[in-house]
Protein backbone atom coordinates (compact mmCIF):
# COMPACT_ATOMS: atom_id res chain seq x y z
CA UNK A 1 0.00 0.00 0.00
CA UNK A 2 2.87 1.85 0.95
CA UNK A 3 4.39 1.69 -2.20
CA UNK A 4 1.37 2.21 -4.56
CA UNK A 5 0.45 5.87 -2.14
CA UNK A 6 4.18 6.91 -3.28
CA UNK A 7 3.36 5.94 -6.90
CA UNK A 8 0.26 8.18 -6.66
CA UNK A 9 2.16 10.91 -5.11
CA UNK A 10 5.19 11.26 -7.52
CA UNK A 11 2.31 10.66 -10.22
CA UNK A 12 0.89 14.16 -8.91
CA UNK A 13 4.01 16.43 -8.78
CA UNK A 14 3.86 17.08 -12.23
CA UNK A 15 0.00 18.54 -11.89
CA UNK A 16 1.28 20.46 -9.38
CA UNK A 17 4.20 21.69 -11.66
CA UNK A 18 1.78 22.79 -14.34
CA UNK A 19 -0.80 24.56 -12.12
CA UNK A 20 1.92 26.78 -10.61
CA UNK A 21 3.52 27.50 -14.27
CA UNK A 22 -0.22 28.71 -14.68
CA UNK A 23 -0.98 30.67 -12.13
CA UNK A 24 2.80 32.65 -12.35
CA UNK A 25 1.75 32.98 -15.80
CA UNK A 26 -1.24 34.58 -15.16
CA UNK A 27 0.65 37.99 -14.97
CA UNK A 28 1.68 37.39 -18.57
CA UNK A 29 -1.36 36.47 -20.13
CA UNK A 30 -3.89 38.69 -18.88
CA UNK A 31 -4.18 41.88 -21.31
CA UNK A 32 -2.89 45.33 -20.29
CA UNK A 33 0.09 46.40 -17.84
CA UNK A 34 0.05 45.15 -14.17
CA UNK A 35 1.47 47.72 -12.75
CA UNK A 36 -1.31 50.17 -14.59
CA UNK A 37 -4.29 47.51 -13.26
CA UNK A 38 -2.59 47.45 -9.74
CA UNK A 39 -1.46 51.58 -9.48
CA UNK A 40 -4.85 52.93 -10.80
CA UNK A 41 -5.14 55.04 -15.13
CA UNK A 42 -3.95 58.66 -12.72
CA UNK A 43 -0.70 56.75 -11.48
CA UNK A 44 2.45 59.01 -12.83
CA UNK A 45 5.29 57.03 -15.33
CA UNK A 46 8.00 57.43 -12.21
CA UNK A 47 4.77 55.62 -10.03
CA UNK A 48 4.61 52.73 -12.37
CA UNK A 49 8.02 52.25 -12.50
CA UNK A 50 8.80 52.42 -8.88
CA UNK A 51 5.62 49.54 -9.00
CA UNK A 52 7.29 47.56 -12.00
CA UNK A 53 10.69 47.29 -10.20
CA UNK A 54 9.15 46.38 -6.63
CA UNK A 55 7.16 43.83 -8.36
CA UNK A 56 10.25 42.74 -10.23
CA UNK A 57 8.19 43.27 -13.72
CA UNK A 58 11.82 44.55 -14.62
CA UNK A 59 13.33 41.39 -14.94
CA UNK A 60 13.13 39.11 -17.53
CA UNK A 61 10.57 36.19 -17.43
CA UNK A 62 13.25 33.03 -16.16
CA UNK A 63 14.36 35.19 -13.71
CA UNK A 64 10.43 35.91 -12.48
CA UNK A 65 10.04 32.59 -12.63
CA UNK A 66 13.22 31.30 -10.78
CA UNK A 67 12.19 33.59 -8.04
CA UNK A 68 8.55 32.87 -8.37
CA UNK A 69 9.01 29.02 -7.28
CA UNK A 70 12.33 30.41 -4.91
CA UNK A 71 10.06 32.16 -2.94
CA UNK A 72 7.16 29.38 -2.91
CA UNK A 73 9.95 26.92 -1.62
CA UNK A 74 10.24 29.10 1.74
CA UNK A 75 6.42 29.52 1.54
CA UNK A 76 6.23 32.75 0.22
CA UNK A 77 2.77 33.56 -1.97
CA UNK A 78 3.67 37.38 -2.08
CA UNK A 79 1.83 40.19 -0.70
CA UNK A 80 -1.95 41.50 -1.35
CA UNK A 81 -1.61 44.65 -2.81
CA UNK A 82 -5.34 45.79 -1.47
CA UNK A 83 -4.74 44.11 1.85
CA UNK A 84 -1.50 44.93 2.81
CA UNK A 85 -0.63 41.37 4.01
CA UNK A 86 0.98 38.47 2.96
CA UNK A 87 -1.23 36.51 0.73
CA UNK A 88 -1.06 33.21 3.10
CA UNK A 89 -2.00 35.03 5.90
CA UNK A 90 -4.76 36.16 3.90
CA UNK A 91 -6.11 32.65 2.50
CA UNK A 92 -4.62 30.60 5.85
CA UNK A 93 -7.41 33.01 7.70
CA UNK A 94 -10.14 32.42 4.82
CA UNK A 95 -9.47 28.49 4.31
CA UNK A 96 -11.22 27.16 6.94
CA UNK A 97 -14.77 28.50 5.65
CA UNK A 98 -13.89 27.25 2.58
CA UNK A 99 -12.82 23.48 3.95
CA UNK A 100 -15.79 23.52 5.67
CA UNK A 101 -18.34 24.71 2.67
CA UNK A 102 -16.60 22.15 0.70
CA UNK A 103 -16.46 18.90 2.64
CA UNK A 104 -19.90 19.65 4.33
CA UNK A 105 -21.43 19.59 1.06
CA UNK A 106 -19.30 16.77 -0.50
CA UNK A 107 -20.77 14.59 2.69
CA UNK A 108 -23.91 15.48 2.18
CA UNK A 109 -24.15 14.65 -1.99
CA UNK A 110 -22.20 11.71 -1.06
CA UNK A 111 -24.80 10.18 1.88
CA UNK A 112 -28.09 11.57 0.12
CA UNK A 113 -26.86 10.55 -3.29
CA UNK A 114 -26.08 7.16 -2.59
CA UNK A 115 -28.98 6.53 -0.31
CA UNK A 116 -31.16 7.94 -3.48
CA UNK A 117 -29.20 5.62 -6.03
CA UNK A 118 -29.40 2.38 -3.56
CA UNK A 119 -33.34 3.61 -3.78
CA UNK A 120 -33.51 3.46 -7.30
CA UNK A 121 -31.10 0.61 -8.11
CA UNK A 122 -33.81 -2.11 -5.66
CA UNK A 123 -36.87 -0.37 -6.92
CA UNK A 124 -35.60 -0.15 -10.80
CA UNK A 125 -38.49 0.53 -12.81
CA UNK A 126 -40.73 1.61 -10.25
CA UNK A 127 -42.76 4.39 -9.30
CA UNK A 128 -39.88 5.18 -6.42
CA UNK A 129 -37.04 4.97 -9.02
CA UNK A 130 -38.31 7.48 -11.13
CA UNK A 131 -39.18 9.70 -7.81
CA UNK A 132 -35.46 9.58 -7.22
CA UNK A 133 -33.70 9.31 -10.53
CA UNK A 134 -36.20 12.89 -11.05
CA UNK A 135 -35.26 14.60 -7.76
CA UNK A 136 -31.25 13.70 -8.74
CA UNK A 137 -32.33 15.37 -12.25
CA UNK A 138 -33.51 18.38 -10.62
CA UNK A 139 -30.76 18.97 -8.37
CA UNK A 140 -28.20 18.59 -11.26
CA UNK A 141 -30.00 21.03 -13.37
CA UNK A 142 -30.31 23.88 -11.50
CA UNK A 143 -27.97 26.82 -10.88
CA UNK A 144 -26.25 26.98 -7.86
CA UNK A 145 -26.62 30.82 -7.42
CA UNK A 146 -30.40 30.80 -7.89
CA UNK A 147 -31.00 27.71 -5.77
CA UNK A 148 -28.88 29.46 -3.04
CA UNK A 149 -31.18 32.97 -3.44
CA UNK A 150 -34.41 30.38 -3.40
CA UNK A 151 -32.97 29.06 -0.53
CA UNK A 152 -32.32 32.02 1.53
CA UNK A 153 -36.07 33.49 0.71
CA UNK A 154 -37.81 30.82 1.68
CA UNK A 155 -35.78 29.30 4.72
CA UNK A 156 -34.44 32.33 6.09
CA UNK A 157 -36.85 35.14 5.29
CA UNK A 158 -40.05 34.06 5.25
CA UNK A 159 -40.02 31.40 7.69
CA UNK A 160 -36.98 32.34 9.78
CA UNK A 161 -35.83 29.12 10.96
CA UNK A 162 -31.99 30.31 9.23
CA UNK A 163 -29.94 32.90 8.87
CA UNK A 164 -29.07 34.50 5.63
CA UNK A 165 -25.50 34.07 6.17
CA UNK A 166 -22.40 34.86 7.66
CA UNK A 167 -19.81 32.39 9.57
CA UNK A 168 -19.64 31.14 12.81
CA UNK A 169 -16.25 28.99 13.61
CA UNK A 170 -16.80 24.99 14.98
CA UNK A 171 -14.89 26.08 18.07
CA UNK A 172 -16.73 29.04 18.55
CA UNK A 173 -20.74 27.79 18.45
CA UNK A 174 -20.81 24.27 16.88
CA UNK A 175 -24.98 24.84 16.58
CA UNK A 176 -24.35 28.08 15.52
CA UNK A 177 -21.63 26.59 12.67
CA UNK A 178 -24.51 23.98 11.63
CA UNK A 179 -27.35 26.63 11.40
CA UNK A 180 -25.28 29.03 9.05
CA UNK A 181 -23.55 26.15 6.87
CA UNK A 182 -26.37 23.74 6.07
CA UNK A 183 -27.78 26.39 4.01
CA UNK A 184 -24.94 26.61 1.71
CA UNK A 185 -23.77 23.41 2.16
CA UNK A 186 -26.87 21.74 0.97
CA UNK A 187 -27.29 24.17 -1.58
CA UNK A 188 -23.72 23.10 -3.49
CA UNK A 189 -24.37 19.92 -3.03
CA UNK A 190 -27.71 19.29 -4.60
CA UNK A 191 -26.01 18.97 -7.97
CA UNK A 192 -23.14 16.54 -7.34
CA UNK A 193 -26.12 14.35 -5.25
CA UNK A 194 -27.25 13.97 -8.56
CA UNK A 195 -24.37 12.71 -9.85
CA UNK A 196 -23.48 10.31 -6.87
CA UNK A 197 -27.47 8.69 -6.88
CA UNK A 198 -26.51 8.19 -10.93
CA UNK A 199 -23.67 6.59 -10.53
CA UNK A 200 -24.88 4.37 -7.55
CA UNK A 201 -28.12 3.69 -9.27
CA UNK A 202 -25.67 2.03 -12.23
CA UNK A 203 -23.25 0.63 -10.07
CA UNK A 204 -25.85 -1.94 -7.69
CA UNK A 205 -27.81 -2.66 -11.11
CA UNK A 206 -24.32 -4.04 -12.23
CA UNK A 207 -23.87 -5.54 -9.18
CA UNK A 208 -27.72 -6.81 -8.54
CA UNK A 209 -27.21 -8.84 -11.11
CA UNK A 210 -24.22 -11.11 -10.23
CA UNK A 211 -23.77 -14.66 -9.12
CA UNK A 212 -22.92 -14.18 -5.56
CA UNK A 213 -25.65 -11.46 -5.01
CA UNK A 214 -28.17 -14.73 -6.00
CA UNK A 215 -26.52 -17.05 -3.71
CA UNK A 216 -27.04 -15.08 -0.86
CA UNK A 217 -30.49 -14.30 -1.55
CA UNK A 218 -30.78 -18.48 -2.30
CA UNK A 219 -29.59 -18.91 1.42
CA UNK A 220 -32.64 -16.50 2.63
CA UNK A 221 -30.70 -14.12 3.84
CA UNK A 222 -32.34 -10.83 4.67
CA UNK A 223 -32.78 -8.01 1.57
CA UNK A 224 -31.06 -5.40 3.45
CA UNK A 225 -28.39 -7.79 4.27
CA UNK A 226 -28.00 -8.65 1.00
CA UNK A 227 -28.53 -4.97 -0.40
CA UNK A 228 -26.22 -3.47 1.99
CA UNK A 229 -23.41 -5.89 2.99
CA UNK A 230 -22.57 -7.59 -0.03
CA UNK A 231 -24.33 -5.66 -3.15
CA UNK A 232 -23.61 -2.00 -1.64
CA UNK A 233 -19.78 -2.29 -0.90
CA UNK A 234 -18.87 -2.98 -3.98
CA UNK A 235 -20.95 -1.09 -5.89
CA UNK A 236 -19.21 1.88 -4.06
CA UNK A 237 -16.02 1.17 -5.86
CA UNK A 238 -16.86 2.92 -9.30
CA UNK A 239 -19.30 5.72 -7.09
CA UNK A 240 -16.21 6.52 -4.82
CA UNK A 241 -13.92 7.82 -7.81
CA UNK A 242 -16.52 10.18 -8.66
CA UNK A 243 -15.83 12.03 -5.20
CA UNK A 244 -12.23 13.35 -6.37
CA UNK A 245 -14.13 15.03 -9.29
CA UNK A 246 -17.39 16.15 -7.28
CA UNK A 247 -14.59 17.49 -4.93
CA UNK A 248 -13.42 19.90 -7.54
CA UNK A 249 -16.76 21.15 -8.79
CA UNK A 250 -17.63 21.87 -5.37
CA UNK A 251 -14.45 24.07 -4.86
CA UNK A 252 -15.04 26.21 -8.06
CA UNK A 253 -19.16 26.09 -7.02
CA UNK A 254 -17.95 27.25 -3.56
CA UNK A 255 -17.02 31.04 -5.30
CA UNK A 256 -20.09 31.33 -6.28
CA UNK A 257 -22.08 30.49 -3.20
CA UNK A 258 -19.92 32.11 -0.88
CA UNK A 259 -20.98 35.00 -2.17
CA UNK A 260 -24.17 34.31 -2.27
CA UNK A 261 -24.40 33.92 1.36
CA UNK A 262 -21.88 36.26 2.51
CA UNK A 263 -19.16 33.65 3.72
CA UNK A 264 -15.89 34.60 4.08
CA UNK A 265 -13.74 32.30 2.70
CA UNK A 266 -11.35 31.75 0.11
CA UNK A 267 -13.86 31.65 -2.74
CA UNK A 268 -14.98 35.66 -2.16
CA UNK A 269 -11.62 36.85 -1.70
CA UNK A 270 -10.54 35.32 -5.03
CA UNK A 271 -13.68 36.88 -6.31
CA UNK A 272 -12.84 40.21 -4.67
CA UNK A 273 -9.25 40.01 -6.21
CA UNK A 274 -10.17 39.49 -9.77
CA UNK A 275 -12.68 43.07 -9.44
CA UNK A 276 -9.91 44.51 -8.22
CA UNK A 277 -6.78 42.85 -10.30
CA UNK A 278 -4.81 41.72 -6.85
CA UNK A 279 -2.77 39.60 -9.00
CA UNK A 280 -0.81 37.78 -5.96
CA UNK A 281 -3.81 36.88 -4.40
CA UNK A 282 -5.16 35.36 -7.81
CA UNK A 283 -2.56 33.77 -8.10
CA UNK A 284 -1.64 32.46 -4.50
CA UNK A 285 -5.71 31.29 -4.77
CA UNK A 286 -5.42 29.65 -7.72
CA UNK A 287 -2.32 27.74 -6.59
CA UNK A 288 -3.76 26.51 -3.45
CA UNK A 289 -7.52 25.47 -4.86
CA UNK A 290 -5.13 23.45 -7.74
CA UNK A 291 -3.38 21.46 -4.26
CA UNK A 292 -6.28 20.57 -2.46
CA UNK A 293 -7.95 18.83 -5.88
CA UNK A 294 -4.68 17.04 -6.55
CA UNK A 295 -4.68 16.04 -2.31
CA UNK A 296 -8.32 15.04 -2.70
CA UNK A 297 -7.46 12.86 -5.89
CA UNK A 298 -4.58 11.12 -4.05
CA UNK A 299 -6.96 10.12 -1.07
CA UNK A 300 -9.54 9.27 -3.17
CA UNK A 301 -6.90 7.32 -5.21
CA UNK A 302 -5.67 5.60 -1.86
CA UNK A 303 -9.24 4.68 -0.95
CA UNK A 304 -10.14 3.34 -3.97
CA UNK A 305 -7.04 0.96 -3.52
CA UNK A 306 -8.15 -0.49 -0.43
CA UNK A 307 -11.52 -1.09 -1.58
CA UNK A 308 -10.23 -2.93 -4.39
CA UNK A 309 -6.77 -4.87 -3.33
CA UNK A 310 -6.01 -5.74 -7.18
CA UNK A 311 -5.63 -2.00 -8.04
CA UNK A 312 -2.45 -1.73 -5.62
CA UNK A 313 -1.28 -4.85 -6.46
CA UNK A 314 -1.81 -3.66 -10.52
CA UNK A 315 -4.24 -6.16 -11.35
CA UNK A 316 -7.88 -5.67 -12.79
Amino acid sequence: MLRYAAGRLVSALPVLLIVSLLSFGIVWIVPGDVAVEMAGPTATAEELARLRERLGLTKPWHEQLIGWYGALLQGDLGESILLRQGVGAAIVERLPVTLSLTFTALLIAFVCGTALGVLAAVRAGKAADRAAMGTALIGFSLPDFWLGLVFVYLFAVVLGWLPTGGYVPFTQDPLGWAQAMILPAGTLALSQMGLFARMTRAAMLEVLRQDYVRTARAKGMPGWIVVGKHALRNALIPVVTVAGIACGVLLGGAVVIESVFSLPGVGRLIVGAIQRRDYPVIQGGLLLTATIFVLVNLAVDLLYAALDPRIRHGRR
